[in-house]
C-alpha cells in the first residue's frame, strides 16, 4: 500500500479566496478523478464553489475479499458485503490515518478544521463515518450517500461513549438500490441518530446504487449551509 500521506487526489479550485475544503471519498474500485468526472457529466460542469476547495482522493490498491482477493481501489476490506457481519477494523484504521494527513494538510494550508467536511459514496460514505465520528469529530459534517455502517459498528461504539458535540450527518439513499439495500442505509440513520448525532436521510424513489442530479444539488445546497461564505472573513 501507498505511504498514507501519499494519496492521489484530483482538486477543483475555488474561483475565490481559499476558506474552506470538502473531501469527496469515491465509491470502491473508482478513482479520486472517476468520482470528479461522475459528478461533472451529471451536473453537466464541475461541483465548484466560489470559496470552498474540492478534494477527491484516490484509495490505494488492496486485495478486496468481496473480489476473491483481487487489488482493487477501496478504503478498506469487507469480509462480504452485508451489515450483519464484523467490520475489518484493521483495514478501516490504517485508512483512517493516511486521509488524518489529507486533513492535517488542509489545517496547514490555514483552514480551520470546522471549515472542513468529509463524505462519500457507497464505500467512501462509510469511511467518511469512521472517520469522522471515531477520530475527528470537530469537522465542519459528514455526507454519506447510498452508504451503511455495520450492524455491530466501531462507530456506535465510540458514540456510546461519547459526550461531545458530534458533525451533522447528511444522507441519501435510493429505495431501488440493490446493492447497499435502502433499510442498511436506514438503520445507519436511526442508530446515529440515536446516538447523538444530528441526521437527515433524503429519500430518492427508484435511485438504484447511483447518483442523480437532484441530489448533487441536495448535497450542494447542505454543503454551502454548513461552510456559509461569509464565515470566510473570520478565518484569516
Amino acid at each position: 500500500m501507498a505511504a498514507p500521506g501519499a494519496l492521489q487526489r484530483s482538486v477543483v479550485l475555488p474561483a475565490g479566496r481559499h476558506s474552506a475544503s470538502l473531501i469527496f471519498l469515491h465509491g470502491s474500485g473508482d478513482t479520486g478523478q472517476g468520482a470528479r468526472t461522475w459528478i461533472k457529466q451529471i451536473l453537466n460542469q464541475d461541483m465548484a464553489f466560489q470559496h470552498i476547495k474540492v478534494i477527491y482522493p484516490t484509495a490505494p490498491a488492496r486485495p478486496y475479499t468481496p473480489m476473491k482477493g483481487t487489488f482493487s481501489t477501496v478504503w478498506f476490506d469487507r469480509y462480504k458485503i452485508s451489515n450483519d457481519c464484523p467490520e475489518h477494523i484493521e483495514s478501516i484504521d490504517s485508512m483512517c490515518r493516511g486521509l488524518t494527513e489529507l486533513i492535517n494538510d488542509e489545517i496547514k494550508n490555514g483552514i480551520a478544521k470546522n471549515r472542513i467536511l468529509i463524505g462519500g459514496f457507497s464505500m467512501g460514505g462509510g469511511m467518511a463515518m469512521h472517520l469522522a465520528y471515531r477520530f475527528h469529530q470537530d469537522l465542519a459534517g459528514v455526507f454519506a450517500l447510498s452508504s451503511f455502517l455495520n450492524k455491530d459498528s466501531a462507530v456506535y461504539q465510540t458514540l456510546k461513549k461519547n459526550k461531545s458535540i458530534l458533525p451533522e450527518l447528511f444522507q441519501c439513499h435510493g429505495t431501488a438500490d440493490e446493492l447497499v439495500l435502502y433499510s442498511w442505509g436506514e438503520e445507519t440513520n436511526m442508530m446515529l441518530k440515536s446516538l447523538g448525532v444530528s441526521t437527515s436521510l433524503h429519500t430518492f424513489p427508484n435511485l438504484n446504487h447511483e447518483l442523480n442530479r437532484t441530489e448533487i444539488e441536495k448535497l450542494k445546497t447542505w454543503i454551502l449551509k454548513k461552510l456559509p461564505i461569509e464565515a470566510a472573513e473570520t478565518n484569516e
